[in-house]
């Protein structure tokens, strides 16, 4: 018998949108994952047809949930539960470039990790 609902947490976590369960919770703790507009706390209920949008480390994802799943499945398989109406990822000029030190530079000093902390607004 299938459910007619499952755990935010728990669905996010199965169809790969967070690598951890732990993560996953973290999230909906932390205000990143949202259904149907609304902030989701871990144990709130998804059912079919609901929208989660989720911010991730990889990037805003939004979903429609077509299909639930309470355990963690193939990539190809997770693909299938939901449909993804993601914007698309910026173009590659407007991302911003980290700056990189010169190979061979050895570890930053004692001013350049100061020169690096102003730099980040630390």
């Amino acid at each position: 018998m299938e459910a007619s609902s499952v755990r935010v947490d728990v669905w996010v976590w199965a169809v790969r949108l967070f690598p951890s369960r732990n993560a996953a919770a973290t999230a909906c703790k932390g205000g990143k994952v949202h259904v149907n507009g609304r902030r989701a706390k871990p144990a709130q209920p998804v059912h079919v047809g609901d929208k989660i949008e989720v911010t991730a480390p990889s990037g805003e994802r939004v979903a429609v949930v077509t299909k639930l799943l309470n355990r963690r499945v193939g990539a190809a398989v997770a693909r299938e539960c939901y449909e993804d109406h993601s914007p698309p990822p910026p173009p590659r000029e407007y991302r911003i470039a980290m700056p990189q030190r010169d190979r061979g530079a050895g570890r930053p000093t004692k001013k350049d990790r100061r020169a690096l902390g102003r730099l980040r607004g630390y």
